[in-house]
Order: C-alpha cells, then sequence, then structure tokens
C-alpha cells in the first residue's frame, strides 16, 4: 500500500469538497476555488469530513497514481485554506524590484528593465527592494511563477548574482588564478 496514498485528508471547517461522475474533486474554502480531474481508475471517497482515495488494484501504474492523486487533492486543500507563497531574493550592486500597479519590474543587469505581470490567481509582493514574494492557492502555478521569474536572471557561480530562492544556496566557484 502506497504510504503517502493511504493517509486519509482531513477537511477543515469552512471547506466544501465534492467530486462529480467524471471523478473531477472541487474544493472551495475561503481564499478560492480549485479543480482537478484524477485519473478514472481511482477512486476519490468523501467520509465523515475526511477524504480518502483508494486504487483498484496494485498495478504499478496504479500505485503511482494513487500516491500522486491523494497528493494533488491534498495541495487543493491547504491551497483554500493557508494558501501557498515562495519567495525569490535578488543579490547584486544596483539589482532590485519595483512593483508598479498589477506588475512588477525588475532591474537586473541588461539594457533595459523587464516586467513581470500578475495573472489571475497569482499575487506578486516587492516588501523591500530585494525580495519578491508570489502568492497563491495553487501549489503548482506558484512554483511555476516563481521559477519564470528566476529564469530571468539565474544565479551565478562566481559572484552569486541573480535571482534566487530564499531557500536555495549557491555553490560558489573560485575565479581564474594569474598566470606567473
Amino acid at each position: 500500500m502506497s504510504r503517502i496514498g493511504r493517509l486519509p485528508i482531513a477537511v477543515p471547517g469552512g471547506v466544501n469538497v465534492s467530486v462529480d461522475a467524471e471523478n473531477v474533486v472541487t474544493v472551495k474554502g475561503p481564499k478560492g476555488e480549485l479543480k482537478q480531474k484524477i485519473h478514472h481508475d481511482i477512486t476519490v471517497a468523501l467520509e465523515d469530513g475526511v477524504i480518502n482515495v483508494r486504487r483498484p488494484s496494485d498495478d504499478k501504474n496504479h500505485r503511482a497514481l494513487h500516491g500522486l492523486s491523494r497528493s494533488l487533492i491534498n495541495n487543493m486543500v491547504v491551497g483554500v485554506t493557508q494558501g501557498y507563497a515562495k519567495g525569490l531574493d535578488i543579490v547584486g550592486v544596483g539589482y532590485r524590484a519595483q512593483k508598479q500597479g498589477k506588475k512588477v519590474v525588475l532591474t537586473v543587469g541588461y539594457s533595459h528593465p523587464v516586467e513581470v505581470e500578475e495573472i489571475p490567481g497569482i499575487e506578486l509582493e516587492v516588501p523591500t527592494p530585494n525580495k519578491i514574494v508570489v502568492k497563491g492557492i495553487d501549489k503548482q502555478l506558484v512554483g511555476s511563477i516563481a521559477h519564470n521569474i528566476r529564469e530571468i536572471r539565474k544565479p551565478e557561480p562566481y559572484l552569486g548574482k541573480g535571482i534566487k530562492y530564499e531557500t536555495e544556496v549557491v555553490r560558489r566557484k573560485e575565479g581564474k588564478t594569474g598566470k606567473k
């Protein structure tokens, strides 16, 4: 039995969960609503405020789908109750971010400023000029937007300049030694 898939998902108060005939799970909570289509072989059952995910057999594909489906549903429940946030740090002399209306303008060493637009369901915050926080209820979308912002100027290993995740550790390399 899958260690992740067999764990029940507790549904907190204020959260409504429904499963339709096509195995589409809808989760509504205080922060919003999320939908996810679950594979037709996986059974999602809502019993007494607890969601249980079951698989039909111990086939390799069913075992993989079991844990995945449970994780996706759990992420939706956490998203509509607490939400997700991913922090990015901007490192480098003159590198900074500014919030202008619904977009963030990045000055990261290019000849022009780079603009990042907010999309529906995602909120971009700039608490300080060298920090960006990506917030939303969809874990996958928050991670994807944070990755796209990081790709604008990846941290480089010699000086450590660029945009990095808060928890990321940039391995530094030693520069060239001159010829003697």
